[in-house]
Formats: C-alpha cells, sequence, structure tokens
C-alpha cells in the first residue's frame, strides 16, 4: 500500500454501501501535493495526498471534505474545512482524500471504514 504515482485511479469504499467507486486524482510528488486543490473551483470525486499527516485550505477557493487515513487505509477521521484553515496534523495518517465539503458522507467515508486505491 502506498505505491502509487501521480496520477488517476479509483477510490473503492468498503463499508455499507461496500464497493462504492468515486473517481481518484493521486499526488504522490512534492510538486502534485503542494498544489492539491489550490486554485480550483471544483473537484471530480477525490484527491488522495500521500504521504501525508495533515492539510491547509488556504488559497483555496472553496469549502472541502477531509478525510485522514493510517497505514491500512482504514479512516481515523473525517472534518470539513472552510478555505483559509489549518488543519490539526493527525499522528496516525499516513494518507488524506480531499473532496467537495459534504460528498463524503454518501459516500460512507467515516471513521473505521477501510479504502482502497485502484490504478495509479
Amino acid at each position: 500500500m502506498g505505491r502509487w504515482r501521480d496520477g488517476r485511479g479509483s477510490l473503492v469504499v468498503h463499508g455499507e454501501r461496500a464497493g462504492f467507486s468515486v473517481p481518484l486524482e493521486i499526488a504522490t510528488s512534492y510538486r502534485a501535493r503542494t498544489r492539491g486543490l489550490l486554485g480550483r473551483d471544483s473537484v471530480d470525486g477525490a484527491l488522495l495526498l500521500s504521504p501525508a499527516g495533515s492539510v491547509h485550505t488556504f488559497g483555496m477557493r472553496m469549502p472541502i471534505d477531509v478525510a485522514y487515513l493510517d497505514r491500512g487505509l482504514r479512516v481515523i477521521a473525517v472534518r470539513t474545512m472552510q478555505p483559509g484553515r489549518l488543519g490539526l496534523p493527525r499522528l496516525r495518517s499516513r494518507h488524506v482524500l480531499e473532496a467537495g465539503a459534504g460528498v463524503m458522507e454518501g459516500w460512507g467515508v467515516r471513521v473505521g471504514v477501510r479504502v482502497e486505491v485502484v490504478g495509479g
């Protein structure tokens, strides 16, 4: 786990909506992680930042949902962040998922759920 490259794939959410899949953009290089969602007005699906233990929303134009993932891709926290905020670092976080505010709940992304990255 965690041997991805910058590019595209799918995020599969395991849980009550078993096998639910959304488009995923993967950002593993320093440059891609630093750029993230900055300057965008929307995101198609989700963005995976790896490795990452915290995020900020300075320079963002929209509120986002942020899910912190541990080494095994299990969700350890989910937060909605407004633009211009600094997220608290999560001790066990190895990866961070970002998506438009409010969508993760509908996808079934919540604490304790495991996700899978396909492709990348």
